[in-house]
């Protein structure tokens, strides 16, 4: 599934960074991350990046969009051929 950024983000850009899809970007109050972009690193890391860098931890699994490792797999290999 994809990752979502809850509303305990205290801004700090810190995972902006780290999303290798460019999956991450300021809302109108916090970070948002994009749905179609969103990995969870899946063909890039062993785990996801903004997760493993967030402060607060407000970074959680969306309950909205269920995706297994197979489908983020295949969004990386369509989002890398993008490229």
């Amino acid at each position: 599934m994809a990752l979502k950024i809850t509303d305990e983000c205290i801004c700090c850009d810190v995972c902006v960074m780290e999303c290798p899809n460019d999956a991450i970007s300021l809302g109108e109050e916090i970070y948002e991350i994009a749905p179609a972009h969103c990995t969870e690193c899946v063909g890039h890391y062993e785990t996801s990046q903004c997760v493993e860098v967030c402060p607060v931890d407000c970074i959680i699994p969306d309950p909205d969009i269920r995706e297994d490792r197979e489908t983020l797999l295949e969004k990386y290999e369509r989002l890398s051929r993008q490229s």
